[in-house]
């Protein structure tokens, strides 16, 4: 029988997921689908600051008082995130939940920028070495009172990446995992040949800038093409870096490429804030790890070994 893609789309952890299999037969491919989708699901249950009974909520509804036992699965994500939040220097940080959403809004009524002052207060609370765990009780304690983490920079990636897992193991051997522009792929296309993956041009939405061709890789994109504010001439992303308080500039785009969803969707928001220099310099240090940053002059800069056709004007 002749192989072809099976697709199904649908809004998860509130984004948009497609869920690709390729496969002979229709409801074979549907349901390694399914049960991908209800991989995602379940994780987002678990992650989720929108039901008070989850594990993240209770973590924050009790910080700066008593340690909360969580499952083993969010204990090693929060100890994962933290070992990432050491490698960036405190850019990627999941305790940002605790940032104050009135010091920013990023529409046509902000006219300035707050003070460094105010900024950095607004933030205090933003420390990831204030989370203290207990691998052998399994626990997770917030040292300060108002504390909150998140799973917003990391989330997506792991839910994309728990999902190939699960279908893999139901014998799927090609498929892309979808995640709003935050991927994973692996085996081939029906013809043979790799997955194309597009890259979106940060100067026009909907547009891509360049191609890749790729196999059992993941892909994961941070940019301010879609929300950003300019004061004065300046453009500011909506990325706010967590060790000031105050929004990234020079750089619009930030793709991640690298053997797995989690890492990919983790890293590409602290290359953003470290800018060009610091967040190369970091990728270049790490294995299997490449990055691809236009500038806030359409300036490409890449890793050592990306090799992408560019259409970019």
């Amino acid at each position: 029988m002749r192989q072809e893609v099976f697709k199904r789309s649908m809004k998860l952890m509130g984004n948009h997921f497609e869920l690709s299999v390729v496969a002979e037969e229709k409801t074979w491919a549907e349901e390694r689908i399914m049960a991908g989708v209800r991989e995602i699901q379940r994780i987002e249950k678990l992650l989720t600051t929108y039901d008070e009974c989850s594990e993240t909520s209770l973590i924050n509804a009790h910080a700066g008082s008593t340690p909360v036992a969580v499952s083993r699965e969010t204990y090693d994500l929060i100890e994962r995130s933290i070992r990432i939040s050491n490698i960036t220097q405190g850019a990627f940080d999941i305790t940002y939940g605790a940032v104050d959403r009135r010091l920013w809004n990023f529409d046509t009524t902000l006219r300035r920028l707050p003070d460094k002052a105010t900024a950095r207060q607004m933030v205090r609370l933003i420390n990831y070495k204030n989370i203290i765990l207990d691998k052998e009780k399994s626990t997770v304690l917030l040292k300060e009172k108002g504390m909150r983490i998140g799973f917003g920079g990391i989330g997506k990636g792991y839910a994309a990446e728990r999902a190939k897992t699960i279908m893999r193991q139901m014998g799927v051997t090609s498929g892309v995992v979808n995640a709003s522009g935050d991927l994973v792929a692996w085996g081939f296309q029906p013809d043979g040949k790799p997955w194309t993956v597009g890259i979106v041009n940060p100067n026009a939405a909907g547009e891509i800038f360049s191609w890749l061709s790729v196999t059992d890789m993941a892909l994961a994109t941070s940019g301010n093409y879609e929300k950003y504010i300019i004061i004065d001439g300046k453009r500011y992303s909506h990325t706010i870096d967590p060790r000031t308080g105050l929004p990234v500039t020079g750089i619009k785009s930030v793709t991640i490429l690298c053997p797995n969803a989690e890492i990919a969707d983790a890293m590409a928001t602290p290359v953003m804030i470290m800018g060009i220099g610091a967040g190369l310099d970091m990728i270049r240090q790490m294995r299997d790890i490449e990055a691809i940053l236009i500038d806030d002059n359409d300036k490409i800069y890449t890793s050592d070994h990306i090799h992408f056709s560019k259409y970019y004007t």
